[in-house]
């Protein structure tokens, strides 16, 4: 009896030795230590016409006072974040002094919800519009560490501090490479607005959205701050080109290049047999776009045939629109079977607003990854399926065999009625 204890007591630390190792793998602890924090911050616009009421009958102030609660709440715990304010403290008429009226409401570090929400619960909407004053301040905030760092500014109108430009500023905090992401969400949708903070978004290669309800500004804070604490992966500069055979090569990896609207690129893969390749695009509307669009990324031979293909499409809800397709090369018994080369075709079906430029192209991001694929000659893991033909199959007979079962069952139940 004590043998057989030991043993199970053995067995038991067996397993749970295992599935320590599967849960935490060797190296996972020391880089998370070793991971820099990631960093945000909120810089919030509270100038006087901040106390417009025009967002779901509320004002402009009260929403954002709303979102900066919600998000708050739901930061990640990794996430160091701070919050600065434009235009909250200066009364007066004066340009000069309005203009340096940037202060920073909470400091840019492990959160306090209650201390942060407290700070925010004083805000009211008072002066001038110093963008460009505040992204300088806010990048200072920000220095140091190696971490990913986000500025998310929101605003309801144009800088009044000119000349000094918030586009100019944006692109200085871009040319110092310290890889500082801004992302701007305009109330107002007016062109001036957007023009101004899309610019300021694309210097830095962040994304601009237009906000007009509580809960959209709430869920696009959300998932900015959210982004942040993602892991850092540094993409590649690529171009593609305008059919395969000029097409650059990739490997497994994750790229970035520009897409004019209207516009095909072509990218080409190596998949050696037994291979399987993964790949999945986005695409970002970083300016006014029509209402409905889509994306689709198609991988064929280099003969034209396709082989699969992923699609998806938008009603102007998201900025973001992305798809993806997977494709397993089958084994050979050929030993001298070669890799084959597919070509991957981007192709997108936004339409541009009145009065936009549709320079540069819209932003594009490519993932590539070509793994081991699954073993067997009867793979359909492409189509979503794989080997679930055969359970596929199992469900039909069952349920075959359950009708005529019910079937039987139904009519000799009527039989028996009628005979009573």
């Amino acid at each position: 009896m004590i043998r057989r204890q030991r043993l199970a007591a053995g067995v038991c630390a067996l397993l749970a030795a295992l599935t320590a190792g599967l849960a935490f793998p060797a190296g996972a602890v020391a880089d998370e230590t070793e991971q820099a924090a990631p960093k945000v911050e909120l810089v919030l616009d509270v100038s006087g016409s901040m106390r417009t009421r025009d967002i779901d009958g509320g004002t402009r102030m009260a929403a954002a006072k709303q979102a900066f609660n919600e998000v708050l709440d739901a930061t990640p715990e990794e996430v160091e974040l701070g919050i600065r304010t434009l235009g909250a403290n200066y009364h007066g008429n004066d340009r000069k002094e309005g203009c340096k009226d940037t202060a920073q409401l909470y400091p840019v570090g492990p959160l306090n919800r209650t201390d942060a929400k407290t700070a925010v619960a004083t805000l009211a909407p008072t002066g001038w519009t110093p963008i460009g004053p505040a992204l300088l301040k806010a990048a200072d905030d920000l220095n140091g560490g190696s971490g990913t760092r986000r500025i998310v500014l929101i605003s309801d109108g144009q800088d009044t501090c000119q000349p000094l430009d918030p586009c100019e500023v944006a692109r200085e905090i871009a040319a110092k490479g310290i890889g500082l992401t801004i992302d701007t969400l305009g109330l107002v949708p007016d062109a001036k607005t957007r023009a101004q903070l899309s610019c300021i978004a694309d210097a830095t290669g962040g994304t601009y959205t237009d906000v007009r309800h509580k809960e959209e500004l709430s869920d696009r804070v959300g998932q900015l701050v959210d982004r942040a604490a993602d892991p850092v992966v540094t993409p590649v500069a690529t171009s593609g080109a305008d059919r395969c055979e000029k097409a650059p090569a990739l490997k497994s990896g994750l790229y970035t290049d520009r897409e004019e609207f209207g516009q095909q690129r072509w990218y080409k893969v190596d998949v050696e047999p037994g291979q399987e390749l993964r790949a999945s695009v986005s695409v970002a509307d970083d300016r006014a776009v029509g209402p409905n669009y889509g994306v689709l990324l198609r991988a064929v031979t280099v003969h034209g045939r396709e082989i699969v293909r992923g699609e998806a499409a938008g009603t102007g809800r998201t900025d973001v629109i992305s798809t993806g397709l997977r494709y397993p090369k089958q084994e050979s018994d050929d030993d001298t079977a070669t890799a084959e080369t597919v070509c991957l075709q981007v192709t997108q079906s936004f339409s541009v607003a009145s009065g936009v430029k549709t320079t540069p192209g819209l932003p594009l991001e490519l993932t590539v990854d070509v793994v081991d694929g699954p073993s067997g000659h009867h793979d359909v893991a492409a189509f979503g399926l794989g080997r679930g033909w055969w359970l596929l199959g199992a469900l039909v007979l069952i349920g075959f065999l359950a009708g005529l079962l019910w079937g039987w069952l139904s009519r000799w139940r009527v039989a028996v009625w009628r005979t009573n």
